[in-house]
């Protein structure tokens, strides 16, 4: 039995959710989320409440109910309050600057400056030179523009120095031993 796949999603106020066949669609005041349900789940709306059930009992059918119920709860959440990822940018020299709203210029230690543009329905927060936050309505697309972004300078373990997610944790190694 599926615990996250038979927990119901509640619709809060202003969010508009169609489904037609295997097609879901979730509108509210940032947007508008679709997303097609693989063929062994069903999708059921009932007064304020999206149900999600599976039409057999198979191996696969079990896979996808709990993964379906989280795409179409995140869809909701999205549209509704949006998705934020913060990282902080830690090195002498290493910052961030906005070109726009969805446009960043990152200096890391190179011999040039890194551009990046992001996809669409992507926005970026620098409040500070360090910091950038990473604003859009889709979880899976801010995550990817997130890790993008620290890819270009990952954290290295022996002095800490790179882009890394708040939060996030760098495993230190010892340098060399002196004599």
């Amino acid at each position: 039995m599926s615990r996250v796949g038979n927990a119901p999603i509640t619709v809060p106020k202003g969010v508009e959710i169609s489904i037609s066949g295997q097609d879901v669609t979730v509108k509210g005041s940032k947007g508008t989320l679709s997303q097609t349900m693989p063929g062994p789940i069903s999708v059921s709306l009932d007064e304020g409440e999206v149900t999600v059930g599976r039409v057999d009992d198979e191996r696969q059918s079990r896979a996808l109910h709990g993964l379906s119920r989280s795409l179409i709860n995140n869809m909701v959440i999205g549209v509704s309050e949006g998705f934020r990822k913060d990282l902080e940018i830690i090195g002498v020299g290493y910052r961030a600057q906005a070109k726009g709203k969805d446009a960043l210029e990152l200096a890391l230690g190179y011999s040039h400056s890194i551009s990046y543009k992001a996809p669409e329905g992507i926005e970026f927060d620098v409040p500070e030179p360090t910091k950038i936050g990473v604003i859009g309505i889709d979880k899976q697309v801010v995550g990817q523009v997130a890790a993008e972004i620290r890819s270009y300078r990952k954290p290295e373990p022996y002095k800490g120095k790179g882009v890394r997610y708040v939060g996030e944790r760098v495993i230190r190694k010892a340098g060399k031993a002196g004599k």
